[in-house]
Protein backbone atom coordinates (compact mmCIF):
# COMPACT_ATOMS: atom_id res chain seq x y z
CA UNK A 1 0.00 0.00 0.00
CA UNK A 2 1.58 3.26 -1.27
CA UNK A 3 1.24 6.25 0.16
CA UNK A 4 2.35 10.42 0.16
CA UNK A 5 2.87 12.51 2.82
CA UNK A 6 0.48 14.69 3.86
CA UNK A 7 -0.75 16.66 7.03
CA UNK A 8 -1.66 14.34 10.00
CA UNK A 9 -4.17 16.87 11.29
CA UNK A 10 -7.10 17.95 8.66
CA UNK A 11 -9.26 21.41 9.05
CA UNK A 12 -12.88 20.85 7.28
CA UNK A 13 -16.20 22.83 8.21
CA UNK A 14 -18.85 21.20 9.98
CA UNK A 15 -22.75 21.38 10.32
CA UNK A 16 -23.18 20.69 14.09
CA UNK A 17 -26.45 20.87 16.47
CA UNK A 18 -26.00 20.59 19.82
CA UNK A 19 -29.24 19.51 21.34
CA UNK A 20 -32.59 18.25 20.08
CA UNK A 21 -34.50 21.56 18.40
CA UNK A 22 -31.35 23.71 18.43
CA UNK A 23 -30.74 25.65 15.52
CA UNK A 24 -27.87 24.18 13.65
CA UNK A 25 -24.14 25.99 13.63
CA UNK A 26 -21.01 25.92 11.24
CA UNK A 27 -17.71 25.96 12.46
CA UNK A 28 -14.43 25.21 11.78
CA UNK A 29 -12.75 21.68 13.77
CA UNK A 30 -9.82 19.56 13.70
CA UNK A 31 -9.43 15.81 13.42
CA UNK A 32 -6.47 13.43 12.93
CA UNK A 33 -7.33 10.75 10.38
CA UNK A 34 -7.56 7.09 11.70
CA UNK A 35 -6.21 4.25 9.73
CA UNK A 36 -7.75 3.51 6.44
CA UNK A 37 -10.48 1.03 5.88
CA UNK A 38 -9.93 -1.87 3.85
CA UNK A 39 -11.13 -0.92 0.05
CA UNK A 40 -10.78 2.52 0.92
CA UNK A 41 -9.07 5.24 -0.67
CA UNK A 42 -7.83 8.57 1.15
CA UNK A 43 -7.85 11.64 -0.69
CA UNK A 44 -6.33 15.00 -0.15
CA UNK A 45 -8.65 17.32 -1.44
CA UNK A 46 -8.00 20.15 -3.42
CA UNK A 47 -10.73 21.57 -4.64
CA UNK A 48 -14.94 21.37 -4.12
CA UNK A 49 -17.90 23.19 -5.09
CA UNK A 50 -21.06 24.97 -3.87
CA UNK A 51 -24.56 23.07 -5.06
CA UNK A 52 -27.66 24.44 -3.66
CA UNK A 53 -27.75 20.91 -1.96
CA UNK A 54 -24.92 21.58 -0.38
CA UNK A 55 -25.95 24.80 1.00
CA UNK A 56 -29.39 23.11 2.27
CA UNK A 57 -26.91 20.67 3.92
CA UNK A 58 -24.74 23.18 5.57
CA UNK A 59 -28.14 24.80 6.80
CA UNK A 60 -28.92 21.28 8.82
CA UNK A 61 -32.19 20.83 6.10
CA UNK A 62 -33.25 17.64 7.25
CA UNK A 63 -34.17 16.06 4.09
CA UNK A 64 -30.87 16.64 3.09
CA UNK A 65 -28.55 16.62 5.96
CA UNK A 66 -29.47 13.03 7.10
CA UNK A 67 -27.12 12.95 10.22
CA UNK A 68 -25.66 15.85 11.78
CA UNK A 69 -22.82 16.71 12.66
CA UNK A 70 -21.89 16.32 9.11
CA UNK A 71 -19.30 17.78 6.49
CA UNK A 72 -21.24 19.03 3.19
CA UNK A 73 -19.49 19.01 -0.31
CA UNK A 74 -21.09 16.59 -2.84
CA UNK A 75 -18.04 17.43 -5.17
CA UNK A 76 -14.46 16.67 -4.35
CA UNK A 77 -11.18 16.63 -6.62
CA UNK A 78 -7.64 16.03 -5.58
CA UNK A 79 -4.76 13.38 -5.23
CA UNK A 80 -4.76 9.95 -3.21
CA UNK A 81 -2.84 9.90 -0.16
CA UNK A 82 -3.30 6.14 0.40
CA UNK A 83 -5.50 3.34 -1.25
CA UNK A 84 -6.22 -0.35 0.16
CA UNK A 85 -8.29 -0.76 -3.16
CA UNK A 86 -6.11 -2.00 -6.36
CA UNK A 87 -7.76 0.69 -8.70
CA UNK A 88 -5.88 3.90 -7.30
CA UNK A 89 -2.68 4.04 -6.34
CA UNK A 90 -0.76 7.08 -4.77
CA UNK A 91 -0.62 9.92 -6.31
CA UNK A 92 -3.77 9.66 -8.81
CA UNK A 93 -5.79 12.62 -9.60
CA UNK A 94 -9.16 11.47 -8.58
CA UNK A 95 -12.85 12.63 -8.15
CA UNK A 96 -15.70 11.98 -5.68
CA UNK A 97 -19.28 11.73 -6.45
CA UNK A 98 -21.78 9.54 -4.61
CA UNK A 99 -25.40 9.91 -3.96
CA UNK A 100 -24.42 9.65 0.05
CA UNK A 101 -21.71 11.58 0.38
CA UNK A 102 -21.79 14.79 1.87
CA UNK A 103 -25.47 14.03 2.86
CA UNK A 104 -25.20 11.28 4.68
CA UNK A 105 -21.41 10.58 5.14
CA UNK A 106 -19.48 13.38 5.58
CA UNK A 107 -18.47 15.60 2.30
CA UNK A 108 -15.67 17.32 0.19
CA UNK A 109 -15.82 20.06 2.69
CA UNK A 110 -12.54 18.88 4.32
CA UNK A 111 -8.89 18.53 3.66
CA UNK A 112 -8.65 15.00 4.01
CA UNK A 113 -11.49 12.52 3.16
CA UNK A 114 -11.83 8.72 3.39
CA UNK A 115 -14.46 7.21 0.99
CA UNK A 116 -14.91 3.42 -0.84
CA UNK A 117 -13.31 3.06 -3.84
CA UNK A 118 -16.12 2.80 -5.68
CA UNK A 119 -17.26 6.50 -5.21
CA UNK A 120 -13.57 7.74 -6.80
CA UNK A 121 -13.05 8.26 -10.15
CA UNK A 122 -10.04 9.69 -12.33
CA UNK A 123 -9.50 13.10 -13.56
CA UNK A 124 -9.52 13.27 -16.84
CA UNK A 125 -5.90 13.82 -17.90
CA UNK A 126 -6.28 17.10 -20.16
CA UNK A 127 -8.50 18.38 -17.16
CA UNK A 128 -7.19 19.98 -14.12
CA UNK A 129 -8.87 19.34 -10.82
CA UNK A 130 -10.37 23.01 -10.47
CA UNK A 131 -11.78 22.64 -14.14
CA UNK A 132 -13.68 19.14 -12.82
CA UNK A 133 -14.92 21.03 -9.69
CA UNK A 134 -16.67 24.06 -12.15
CA UNK A 135 -17.96 21.30 -13.87
CA UNK A 136 -18.94 19.13 -10.92
CA UNK A 137 -22.27 17.52 -10.04
CA UNK A 138 -23.95 20.54 -12.29
CA UNK A 139 -21.67 19.64 -15.27
CA UNK A 140 -22.13 16.36 -15.00
CA UNK A 141 -25.56 16.98 -15.09
CA UNK A 142 -25.73 19.08 -18.20
CA UNK A 143 -23.56 16.82 -20.06
CA UNK A 144 -26.02 13.47 -19.25
CA UNK A 145 -29.44 15.80 -20.10
CA UNK A 146 -27.32 16.94 -23.35
CA UNK A 147 -26.35 13.00 -24.23
CA UNK A 148 -30.34 12.14 -23.64
CA UNK A 149 -31.36 14.77 -26.10
CA UNK A 150 -28.81 13.35 -28.89
CA UNK A 151 -29.73 9.87 -27.83
CA UNK A 152 -33.32 11.19 -28.60
CA UNK A 153 -32.27 12.44 -31.91
CA UNK A 154 -32.32 16.09 -31.16
CA UNK A 155 -29.96 17.72 -33.32
CA UNK A 156 -28.83 21.17 -34.25
CA UNK A 157 -30.88 21.85 -37.52
CA UNK A 158 -34.44 20.48 -35.67
CA UNK A 159 -34.52 23.99 -33.74
CA UNK A 160 -34.25 25.88 -30.10
CA UNK A 161 -33.74 24.18 -27.20
CA UNK A 162 -34.75 25.90 -24.24
CA UNK A 163 -33.06 25.96 -20.92
CA UNK A 164 -34.55 26.86 -17.78
CA UNK A 165 -32.98 28.34 -14.56
CA UNK A 166 -30.11 29.50 -17.46
CA UNK A 167 -28.14 31.37 -14.63
CA UNK A 168 -27.68 27.94 -12.12
CA UNK A 169 -24.64 25.68 -12.30
CA UNK A 170 -26.88 23.27 -14.47
CA UNK A 171 -28.04 25.96 -16.80
CA UNK A 172 -24.92 27.90 -17.57
CA UNK A 173 -23.02 24.39 -17.77
CA UNK A 174 -25.86 23.43 -20.28
CA UNK A 175 -26.11 27.14 -22.17
CA UNK A 176 -22.14 26.48 -22.73
CA UNK A 177 -22.39 22.97 -23.80
CA UNK A 178 -25.59 23.66 -26.14
CA UNK A 179 -23.73 26.37 -27.80
CA UNK A 180 -20.44 24.59 -28.07
CA UNK A 181 -22.10 21.77 -29.97
CA UNK A 182 -23.47 23.96 -32.49
CA UNK A 183 -27.63 24.21 -31.15
CA UNK A 184 -29.47 27.23 -30.47
CA UNK A 185 -30.22 28.25 -26.93
CA UNK A 186 -33.58 30.16 -25.66
CA UNK A 187 -32.18 30.55 -21.60
CA UNK A 188 -34.81 31.56 -19.58
CA UNK A 189 -33.83 33.31 -16.31
CA UNK A 190 -35.83 35.60 -14.03
CA UNK A 191 -32.44 37.45 -13.37
CA UNK A 192 -32.44 40.14 -16.73
CA UNK A 193 -29.25 41.66 -15.74
CA UNK A 194 -27.49 38.50 -16.85
CA UNK A 195 -28.88 38.98 -20.30
CA UNK A 196 -25.57 39.91 -22.01
CA UNK A 197 -23.78 37.44 -19.55
CA UNK A 198 -25.46 34.69 -21.01
CA UNK A 199 -25.68 35.69 -24.45
CA UNK A 200 -21.66 35.74 -24.26
CA UNK A 201 -21.78 32.01 -22.76
CA UNK A 202 -23.97 31.41 -25.70
CA UNK A 203 -27.24 31.95 -25.67
CA UNK A 204 -28.90 33.23 -28.89
CA UNK A 205 -31.54 34.30 -27.39
CA UNK A 206 -32.57 35.02 -23.42
CA UNK A 207 -36.19 35.68 -22.09
CA UNK A 208 -38.05 36.40 -18.65
CA UNK A 209 -39.64 33.55 -16.43
CA UNK A 210 -43.33 34.34 -17.79
CA UNK A 211 -42.37 33.20 -21.32
CA UNK A 212 -42.52 29.47 -20.01
CA UNK A 213 -45.82 30.22 -17.63
CA UNK A 214 -48.46 29.74 -19.57
CA UNK A 215 -51.44 29.32 -17.70
CA UNK A 216 -54.21 29.19 -20.12
CA UNK A 217 -56.02 25.44 -19.83
CA UNK A 218 -55.13 24.33 -23.70
CA UNK A 219 -53.56 20.81 -23.85
CA UNK A 220 -51.14 21.73 -26.61
CA UNK A 221 -49.65 25.08 -27.40
CA UNK A 222 -47.50 26.02 -30.81
CA UNK A 223 -44.80 23.88 -31.01
CA UNK A 224 -41.98 25.58 -30.80
CA UNK A 225 -38.97 23.77 -29.26
CA UNK A 226 -37.04 20.94 -30.72
CA UNK A 227 -35.70 19.80 -27.14
CA UNK A 228 -35.25 21.50 -23.43
CA UNK A 229 -33.34 21.13 -20.64
CA UNK A 230 -35.95 21.73 -17.61
CA UNK A 231 -33.83 22.40 -14.14
CA UNK A 232 -36.94 24.09 -12.23
CA UNK A 233 -39.75 22.24 -12.96
CA UNK A 234 -43.58 23.23 -12.04
CA UNK A 235 -45.90 24.70 -14.56
CA UNK A 236 -42.31 25.77 -16.46
CA UNK A 237 -42.22 22.15 -17.16
CA UNK A 238 -45.39 21.94 -18.21
CA UNK A 239 -45.60 25.04 -20.38
CA UNK A 240 -42.49 23.44 -22.47
CA UNK A 241 -43.91 20.15 -22.60
CA UNK A 242 -47.17 21.84 -24.38
CA UNK A 243 -44.74 23.84 -26.53
CA UNK A 244 -42.08 21.12 -27.98
CA UNK A 245 -42.18 20.00 -31.63
CA UNK A 246 -43.27 16.44 -32.64
CA UNK A 247 -40.49 14.00 -31.85
CA UNK A 248 -39.17 16.31 -29.73
CA UNK A 249 -37.30 15.47 -26.08
CA UNK A 250 -37.32 17.73 -22.78
CA UNK A 251 -35.09 16.76 -19.85
CA UNK A 252 -36.08 17.40 -16.56
CA UNK A 253 -33.63 17.93 -13.51
CA UNK A 254 -34.81 20.26 -10.79
CA UNK A 255 -37.58 21.25 -8.73
CA UNK A 256 -37.64 24.91 -7.54
CA UNK A 257 -40.74 26.03 -9.76
CA UNK A 258 -42.85 22.97 -7.68
CA UNK A 259 -43.08 19.23 -7.91
CA UNK A 260 -46.71 19.02 -9.56
CA UNK A 261 -46.89 18.11 -13.35
CA UNK A 262 -50.40 19.37 -14.34
CA UNK A 263 -50.25 18.03 -18.18
CA UNK A 264 -52.52 15.67 -20.54
CA UNK A 265 -50.95 13.12 -22.56
CA UNK A 266 -51.53 14.77 -25.95
CA UNK A 267 -48.13 15.87 -25.95
CA UNK A 268 -47.01 13.02 -25.53
CA UNK A 269 -49.54 10.70 -28.09
CA UNK A 270 -50.20 13.34 -30.60
CA UNK A 271 -46.62 15.02 -31.01
CA UNK A 272 -44.56 11.84 -29.63
CA UNK A 273 -42.63 13.93 -27.23
CA UNK A 274 -39.95 12.71 -24.55
CA UNK A 275 -40.27 13.68 -21.13
CA UNK A 276 -36.81 12.22 -19.68
CA UNK A 277 -35.82 12.24 -16.30
CA UNK A 278 -32.25 13.16 -14.77
CA UNK A 279 -31.06 11.18 -12.47
CA UNK A 280 -27.19 12.00 -12.45
CA UNK A 281 -26.85 10.32 -8.66
CA UNK A 282 -28.14 7.22 -9.95
CA UNK A 283 -26.11 6.62 -13.24
CA UNK A 284 -23.91 3.57 -13.29
CA UNK A 285 -20.01 3.77 -12.54
CA UNK A 286 -19.24 3.09 -16.13
CA UNK A 287 -21.57 5.88 -17.30
CA UNK A 288 -20.46 8.57 -15.21
CA UNK A 289 -16.88 8.14 -16.34
CA UNK A 290 -17.40 7.82 -19.84
CA UNK A 291 -19.96 11.56 -19.75
CA UNK A 292 -16.46 12.84 -17.52
CA UNK A 293 -14.50 11.57 -20.81
CA UNK A 294 -16.67 13.11 -23.26
CA UNK A 295 -16.55 16.45 -20.91
CA UNK A 296 -12.92 16.18 -21.78
CA UNK A 297 -13.00 15.77 -25.20
CA UNK A 298 -15.99 15.94 -27.81
CA UNK A 299 -17.97 17.50 -24.87
CA UNK A 300 -15.48 20.20 -23.74
CA UNK A 301 -16.15 23.41 -22.81
CA UNK A 302 -13.79 26.42 -23.32
CA UNK A 303 -13.81 29.49 -20.74
CA UNK A 304 -14.97 27.65 -17.69
CA UNK A 305 -13.63 30.50 -15.69
CA UNK A 306 -16.28 32.65 -17.00
CA UNK A 307 -18.67 30.87 -14.81
CA UNK A 308 -16.80 30.18 -11.73
CA UNK A 309 -16.32 32.28 -8.73
CA UNK A 310 -13.82 30.85 -6.22
CA UNK A 311 -13.37 31.12 -2.43
CA UNK A 312 -11.81 29.39 0.46
CA UNK A 313 -13.90 27.26 3.03
CA UNK A 314 -13.92 30.21 5.29
CA UNK A 315 -15.33 32.14 2.22
CA UNK A 316 -18.49 29.99 2.08
CA UNK A 317 -20.55 31.53 4.78
CA UNK A 318 -21.74 34.30 2.31
CA UNK A 319 -22.28 32.04 -0.77
CA UNK A 320 -24.17 29.64 1.19
CA UNK A 321 -27.08 32.34 1.93
CA UNK A 322 -26.62 33.60 -1.13
CA UNK A 323 -27.25 30.68 -3.06
CA UNK A 324 -29.89 29.86 -0.31
CA UNK A 325 -31.55 33.53 -1.96
CA UNK A 326 -30.96 32.73 -5.65
CA UNK A 327 -28.23 35.30 -5.84
CA UNK A 328 -25.71 33.55 -7.36
CA UNK A 329 -25.37 33.16 -10.97
CA UNK A 330 -22.76 30.11 -12.65
CA UNK A 331 -20.46 27.83 -10.10
CA UNK A 332 -19.15 28.38 -7.00
CA UNK A 333 -15.89 26.87 -6.40
CA UNK A 334 -14.01 25.88 -3.30
CA UNK A 335 -10.13 25.69 -2.85
CA UNK A 336 -9.43 23.65 -0.35
CA UNK A 337 -5.92 23.29 -1.21
CA UNK A 338 -3.43 23.86 -3.82
CA UNK A 339 -3.01 21.26 -6.93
Amino acid sequence: MATVSGPTIARCLMVTKQAEGEQTTREFRTFEPGALKQGSVRIRVQYSSLNYKDALCASGHPGVARSLPIIPGIDAAGTVVESRAEAFKASDRVMVFHARFGTEVNGAWSEWIDVPADWVYAIPESMSARQAMILGTAGFTAAHSVDQLQKHEVTPDKGEIVVTGATGGVGVCAVKLLSRLGFSVVAVTGKQDKTEWLKMLGASLVVGREALNDTSDRPLLKGRWAGAIDTVGGNTLATILRSTQPTGCVTACGLTSGVELNVTVYPFILRGVTLQGIDSAGVTPDYRQSIWQRLATDYSIAGLDDIADEVDLAGLEPKITQILAGQIAGRVIVKIADE
